[in-house]
């Protein structure tokens, strides 16, 4: 029997072998031992087993199982050990004057995180040497929990609270949804109070974990956060061993308050493909709950496994590293005595502290308006933190001008026919205030205001309450057209709450005739487009579309649907919000009403047409991610700007062949104008279709025309040849005379004897 038993045995080790070799290699990855393997995880611990609670300032002693080896690196073999491939930077060092230095994550976040670390010598970490210590340290990027290169499924924990305080929450910056107790929690929290209980995150693969930042429960009503932690690591996430030092196990320091990020970095690398943080104490007035992120390096993988499914790689030799104002200014230099013909760098005004705004012009004739030609936009930074859409526009200029350079025939079209302007940090004072502490450790709100504590993107006149007003009331003397409303006189005082970032953008926005603008944000993935503010003052959320809906929900499309990752249905939600349900685009009164957005005021008060991009649900990536972030937005970066040349296009001119400024544009059907520039040419943004346009000029007999948009790019040529009206006709006569129209002095003739009867 048992030579009978051991056959079958061996058949079936075969036919299991035979199996896996049959899979894909795709599909050959680490689940199936954790699905046989893993019951442990959700299993609750017998009450008897239950040790009773220890003093935070125990040390813990826990036998290492000799299976089970956790390798440490020294100085002086590290690089042997690890070898780190280097990508040629010859172009970048030309282009910069200097190597690209990689951004580490700050020490700590803030006086208080420092001051908790030094709190008591109880706590192992740091002990020794301070400057041996900070020598032999070293640091990795993240993993990406917050980016969400970390899946949910490679996040356990020992118990939870319930779903919405899930392992799966335990994000970096996570923020919680409006309401508690719902899905969307700010945190992992565990299901009991106890010594037991740890977050475990699986890295699939051997990774050099060098630290570790933590953060504790986003919660408008609750506090709670991790004030101690132990670490331990582990290959088969069974045999566990703890970070130690000379004199045992590491306690590290974790928070003292909910928000602030803190980092601890490992005296020593430690390497496992699963690590665990084991709470030992928290705050007394809260319960276990934690956000984290994890600092690790992944090591060769002999199967190229990992490369294949997870990273992605960049052609393009550009300059992937964060900037700061100086380097900044400088690399808009650079690109412009690279492309002089092609580019001109000119600032807009100043922020607060007086650093210069500065944006960059690409055309075939930089620095005029050429008649007919429609000017573009994209500006980024407006929330000085969301740092990602800034680095994309340095990228995105660079790779014009490589791309110009080199004979692109796409790049070059839509350079030579479009007046790109780009504005990568409207708010440089709220940047080099987040900058100070890194990708990770600024937090969710660090240098989000400007230095004077406004919020640029709903610091706008709002203009849609006088809009709104004017067509409830149709008889009220104080009527508001539909397109360039003019800025409230109180905007205009000096003592109003209004940024100089501001003001500045206002000036910028009126004096070129811009067609279609983006502005790039952080912090989701989405394309918002307008109305932001909703129309039923006593709601929070409500779609309230513009007249030009269907072409504001084109225009977001055409960006998500480019993007590599916005309109995946099997992505997972940032925060609390699944836009998966829109293709990626919200209209962003139903998402949550803002007043006085740049979006809103650009539509209402001049022509163009401006949405929100948010670029990632991590405001501030870290350097390694610049690249995989470029490839993400490439396509749809350049697509949007090619989305200008859809609709209608022309010059108004009179019948002497002079244009006409300001001859308001309307089309059939929809409640929203546009007016001609300086020259007389206009551009109407539009989808395919037929539309009667009639053009109307102060002097002039009105015009229309049926003018018809195709599905092909470019936009249909339009033109207007007005005559003066009857009326403008005679008063040229009468001026010529020294006299005036009849009408005219017949209305002052009523004017007299009205005068005249009163008195």
């Amino acid at each position: 029997m048992r030579q009978k038993s051991d056959f079958f045995v061996c058949i079936l080790g075969v036919l299991l072998v035979q199996g896996s070799l049959a899979r894909p290699p795709d599909e050959q990855d680490y689940y199936h031992q954790e699905i046989v393997s893993r019951d442990h995880y959700y299993s609750y611990p017998d009450p008897e087993e239950v040790q009773p609670p220890l003093e935070p300032e125990e040390v813990i002693d826990v036998p290492q199982e000799p299976m089970m080896e956790v390798i440490y690196e020294s100085q002086d073999t590290r690089e042997d050990i690890y070898p780190v491939q280097k990508k040629d930077t010859t172009k970048l060092k030309k282009m910069n004057g200097k190597e690209g230095k990689s951004q580490k994550p700050a020490k700590n976040s803030s006086k208080k995180a420092e001051k908790n670390k030094k709190t008591s010598e109880k706590f192992a970490f740091g002990r020794g040497d301070e400057k041996t210590t900070q020598d032999v340290r070293e640091s990795c990027p993240p993993l990406g929990l917050e980016t969400l290169k970390v899946t949910d499924f490679q996040l356990h924990a020992s118990t939870v609270k319930r779903y919405g305080l899930g392992a799966h929450r335990g994000r970096l910056n996570i923020q919680a949804g409006v309401n508690e107790n719902d899905l969307y929690d700010g945190a992992w929290c565990a299901g009991r109070s106890d010594l037991q209980q740890w977050l475990e995150v699986d890295a699939r693969r051997l990774t050099k974990f060098t630290g570790l930042i933590t953060q504790g429960r986003n919660s408008l009503w609750l506090s709670d956060w991790v004030t101690s932690y132990r670490v331990m690591v582990s290959n088969d996430s069974h045999s566990w061993v703890f970070a130690k030092n000379e004199t045992g196990d590491l306690l590290f320091s974790g928070n003292s308050e909910k928000e602030i990020p803190v980092l601890n970095e490992f005296l020593e690398p430690l390497v496992g493909r699963y690590i665990r943080i084991n709470p030992r104490s928290w705050y007394e007035e809260g319960s276990i709950c934690m956000r984290m992120e994890i600092l690790g390096c992944p090591l060769p993988d002999p199967n190229n496994y990992y490369h294949r499914r997870n990273e992605i790689t960049t052609s393009d030799d550009l300059d992937f590293r964060h900037h700061n104002y100086k380097e900044m200014r400088q690399l808009m230099k650079v690109v412009n005595e690279m492309c002089p013909n092609i580019t001109r760098v000119y600032n807009i005004g100043r922020s607060h502290k007086g650093l210069k705004l500065y944006a960059m012009e690409m055309s075939d004739n930089p620095g005029e308006h050429e008649v007919g030609e429609p000017e573009f936009r994209y500006m980024a930074g407006a929330h000085g933190n969301e740092a990602l859409g800034r680095e994309l526009l340095l990228l995105l200029m660079q790779f014009l001008c490589e791309e110009y350079l080199s004979g692109n025939k796409r790049i070059i079209h839509l350079i030579t026919n479009t007046r790109l302007h780009f504005l990568p940090s409207v708010n440089p004072d709220g940047y080099e205030k987040a900058a100070e502490l890194g990708s990770e450790l600024g937090g969710w709100s660090l240098g989000r205001w400007t230095a004077d504590g406004i919020d640029i993107n709903n610091n706008f006149p709002d203009l849609n309450s006088l809009l709104w007003e004017s067509e409830d009331r149709p008889r009220s003397i104080r009527r508001v057209p539909n397109h360039y409303i003019p800025i409230p006189d109180w905007f205009q005082y000096e003592n109003a709450t209004v940024a100089i970032e501001t003001r500045a953008l206002i000036t910028w926005m009126e004096k070129i005739p811009f067609v279609l603008g983006g502005n790039l944000q952080g912090g989701e993935l989405v394309v918002s487009y307008p109305y932001d503010m909703v129309r039923s003052p006593w709601k929070t959320q409500e779609y309230t579309g513009t007249p030009d809906d269907h072409v504001f929900r084109w225009l977001a499309y055409s960006y998500a649907s480019t993007h590599r990752h916005m309109t995946d249905s099997s992505r997972r939600p940032c925060h609390t919000e699944d836009f998966n349900k829109e293709e990626g685009s919200v209209n962003g009164a139903s998402w949550h009403t803002v007043a006085g957005s740049i979006n809103d005021f650009s539509y209402l008060h001049t022509n163009c047409f401006e949405i929100s991009i948010y670029l990632d649900c991590d405001k501030y990536p870290h350097e390694s991610e610049l690249a995989e972030q470029w490839e993400n937005n490439r396509e749809s970066l350049i697509v949007f700007m090619e989305q200008v040349h859809r609709g209608i296009k022309g010059i108004v001119r009179d019948v002497h062949g002079r244009g006409i400024e300001g001859a308001i544009i309307s089309v059939e059907g929809i409640n929203h104008d546009i007016r001609t520039a300086n020259d007389g040419d206009y551009w109407r943004l539009l989808n395919p279709g037929e539309y009667a346009v009639t053009v109307r000029a102060e002097g002039f007999t009105p015009s229309t025309k049926n003018c018809a948009v195709g599905y092909e790019m470019g936009a249909t040529r339009c033109d207007f040849t007005l005559a003066k009206s009857n009326l403008a006709r005679i008063r040229e006569i009468m001026e010529r005379f020294g006299k005036q129209p009849v009408s005219m002095s017949l209305r002052r003739r009523r004017v007299r004897v009205r005068q005249s009867r009163h008195s």
